[in-house]
């Protein structure tokens, strides 16, 4: 049976309000200041001094600016690193994400065609259509897509192929390619249902990509096919190397072997026992790529794997909610920052399952672990690379508390030369397939 809030209750909060000791203290203060400038802690800003014991070189931050390239961004920033301490590159050296960024939106709409093909028979009214229309693409993605991409692409520098208005600034293209999508979606559920043969379907599909190619070219400009990569070097030597497919030079200038990279979870919900391999449905860029895999697993090892990539010399690439207990301008991440609890006398404390259940928090953001500072080997907090430009934190880097990774980080990208002997034996198990709305299927 349903209840109305009634006159009696009303009297009995009011009255509850009057008696609460500081009520009014806290009411001036609130809505004049706002909630979370109330209720900061200035001991957090102490407390997370940007100092660390282990420091990687790491050269400038980039800036995604007003996209959601984050998780682009910072797979191409841990590259980065590596051909800035290999070939002295300067310090603001990047690689191109609007070349990715292009072959990402392509193929994104040939991934969501696949997936509106394979649920034609059902009604729009199931919430597998549903959640596809939904947003058809969107800028965010994960370890795996990115991986995907250069596999088949290979990567350039951002001097072949630089930021454009529509890279930096994404709303209006990815506004106008959802509203074709969802229109294409119409047609060729259209034609599956008209019985229309495969080949038809085949080829008005292809014609569909075409004009996605061209929308892509007029927004961020074609991607080049070879070019020459010419720099100085931090001694100003001067190099030059000509005829360069982006294959070659990933192969030549990263050189990593991908498949050796695996994305490492903490989901600790019950469906989702430790040390196994989960996946996620119509989750993906490249159609017959580079399969989403997660191997989830305790906060302890997730932790370990981390440093030990760290003490290596290695930055590692990480997946968190960002936007929670942190402070954006100073650049802190600290599950202290802000006493809410004490503000309100409420207690907000939810275990991190209860908040994946519960729809409180997902992964929303990726950057690049860079440091951590180790007391007694145990890791206090954690040096972070933002793409968010140099104006924030500390010129662009922030600082995370170990009590915040082990709230809100949710992956992290590592060797698996990091991992014990079982859990590099366990990321061949055949991983068990999570609905397309699973948290762990979030995109940063």
């Amino acid at each position: 049976m349903t209840k109305a809030i009634t006159a009696d209750q009303l009297k009995n909060y009011q009255q509850n309000l009057d008696q609460h000791t500081g009520a009014q203290v806290a009411e001036r203060a609130v809505t004049k200041n706002g909630i979370l400038a109330t209720s900061i802690d200035y001991r957090s800003k102490i407390n997370m001094n940007p100092v660390f014991s282990i420091d990687l070189d790491t050269g400038e931050v980039a800036n995604q600016k007003q996209s959601g390239r984050c998780w682009m961004f910072a797979a191409l920033n841990t590259m980065r690193h590596d051909i800035h301490n290999n070939f002295k590159v300067a310090d603001d050296f990047e690689l191109s994400q609007s070349y990715t960024y292009f072959w990402d939106k392509l193929e994104k709409a040939n991934y969501f065609y696949e997936n509106v093909l394979k649920t034609a028979d059902l009604p729009t009214s199931d919430r597998k259509v549903s959640w596809l229309m939904t947003t058809p693409q969107q800028d965010g993605g994960q370890w795996d897509m990115v991986v995907a991409l250069i596999q088949k692409y290979g990567v350039v520098p951002q001097s072949v192929m630089p930021e454009t208005k529509n890279s930096s600034a994404s709303g209006e293209f990815n506004n106008t390619l959802n509203l074709k999508l969802r229109k294409d979606a119409v047609e060729l559920r259209e034609l599956v249902a008209s019985k229309a043969s495969n080949e038809e379907v085949d080829a008005r599909k292809d014609k569909m990509l075409n004009e996605v190619y061209r929308m892509c070219a007029y927004s961020f400009g074609e991607p080049t096919r070879s070019f020459d990569f010419e720099y100085r070097d931090k001694d100003n030597n001067y190099h030059i190397d000509k005829d360069l497919t982006p294959q070659d030079f990933f192969d030549k200038y990263v050189g990593w072997n991908l498949d050796d990279y695996v994305s490492i979870i903490n989901g600790p919900t019950d469906d989702k026992p430790y040390n196994h391999m989960y996946t996620v449905e119509m989750l993906g860029n490249v159609v017959d790529g580079r399969q989403i895999r997660h191997l989830n697993v305790d906060m302890n090892t997730f932790r370990d794997v981390a440093v030990k990539q760290l003490k290596s010399g290695e930055s590692v690439w990480f997946g968190c909610d960002v936007g929670q207990s942190s402070d954006r301008q100073q650049g802190i991440m600290d599950t202290e920052l802000y006493s809410k609890d004490e503000l309100f006398d409420i207690d907000f404390s939810m275990s991190k399952a209860e908040r994946l259940d519960y729809g409180e928090s997902l992964m929303t953001h990726a950057m690049v672990l860079t440091g951590v500072d180790l007391v007694d080997d145990k890791p206090t907090k954690w040096k972070v690379e933002n793409s968010w430009g140099n104006k924030v934190g500390s010129k662009g880097f922030f600082v995370m508390s170990d009590n915040w990774m082990d709230e809100y980080c949710y992956q992290v990208v590592v060797n698996k030369k990091f991992l014990p002997a079982e859990l590099q034996e366990q990321l061949k198990e055949e991983p068990k397939v999570l609905a397309p709305w699973d948290p762990m299927g979030s995109l940063a």
